[in-house]
């Protein structure tokens, strides 16, 4: 079998609907790919989605369950359980392309080293009214052309025909199984935050990754967000920076203490509310460095907690 899609799931039963019915429709010789649902302790309907799924699919559907753990543990287990030559990592919220499996393969018959996975594209799903928290979310470069979320950074990719660790993005990506059952997620990393750009970096720096970028390996992302979210996101990454610091110091992911300081400064209340009245008064024009400071309080709460 040369593909297997693995795709960790929680409590999403109505978006893993779609996401599989699109890719039991992928311009794919059937007999050649698979799909591997791992649940992740899901008390919603999930399984009963995947098992009426399986009964009218010409793919073969594994649905593997174990209790909730964690995203990183969740692929582990799907990926001993699959059979592809190369493992195709999605997550329960993406919606594919019809060519989806087509365009990642694509690439690895040409890159055929182990060490070369290939990295997709992920935007909005077109339903969805993009909000400015979402627009921030996925521009890296919305603050002085540098800074911004910390969903996705896909506009600095642009005319790049490869991508560094950082963009090890595991919504979107295909990496031969032989180097994924060597070098499995760090189970340490349970929160969101870092497992997947752990991964990306070790495999960098053990096997020399050669991180494909192919942009017509297109996804959507199926999952409004608004500020609401923020503060939890921000501060699990700032919780589980101790864990990356110390296994490699060199990245610096625990700021410098100067550095802190000026993020503290960012986030100090006063700023925050200039900031905030800066954005009322432009009509919302004005909100990338608003949403950048709000993040670097966020963040420096986790990271106070994770000492």
């Amino acid at each position: 079998m040369e593909v297997s899609v693995v795709i960790p799931t929680y409590n999403r039963a109505d978006t893993l609907r779609e996401c599989l019915e699109l890719l039991i429709g992928q311009k794919f010789v059937k007999d050649e790919y698979e799909i591997v649902v791992v649940d992740d302790g899901s008390t919603d309907s999930t399984a009963e989605v995947v098992e009426n799924i399986k009964k009218s699919s010409k793919i073969q559907i594994k649905y593997l369950y174990q209790k909730n753990q964690g995203q990183g543990i969740a692929r582990n287990y799907g990926i001993k359980h699959a059979h592809g030559k190369v493992i195709v990592l999605v997550g329960d919220d993406i919606l594919v392309k019809r060519d989806f499996i087509n365009e990642h393969m694509k690439f690895h018959r040409k890159h055929k080293s182990e060490n070369e996975a290939v990295l997709g594209f992920i935007g909005w799903d077109p339903r969805l009214e993009i909000n400015p928290f979402m627009e921030w979310l996925t521009n890296g470069s919305a603050v002085m052309g540098k800074f911004g979320g910390h969903q996705f950074a896909f506009e600095k990719l642009e005319g790049k025909k490869q991508a560094n660790f950082n963009f090890f993005y595991t919504s979107n990506i295909s990496i031969k199984r032989s180097l994924l059952m060597r070098n499995p997620f760090d189970t340490r990393f349970s929160s969101y935050g870092w497992e997947d750009i752990e991964l990306g970096y070790r495999l960098t720096k053990k096997e020399g990754l050669i991180l494909h970028y192919n942009p017509k390996a297109m996804a959507y992302h199926l999952h409004p967000m608004d500020e609401k979210g923020l503060a939890n996101r921000m501060r699990n990454i700032g919780r589980s920076a101790h864990l990356i610091h110390r296994k490699y110091p060199e990245l610096k992911k625990v700021p410098s203490k100067f550095k802190q300081s000026i993020f503290a400064l960012l986030g100090h209340q006063i700023t925050l509310w200039i900031l905030e009245k800066i954005r009322e008064l432009s009509d919302g024009k004005y909100y990338t460095l608003y949403y950048y400071a709000l993040s670097k309080k966020y963040f420096l709460e986790g990271l106070k907690e994770g000492y």
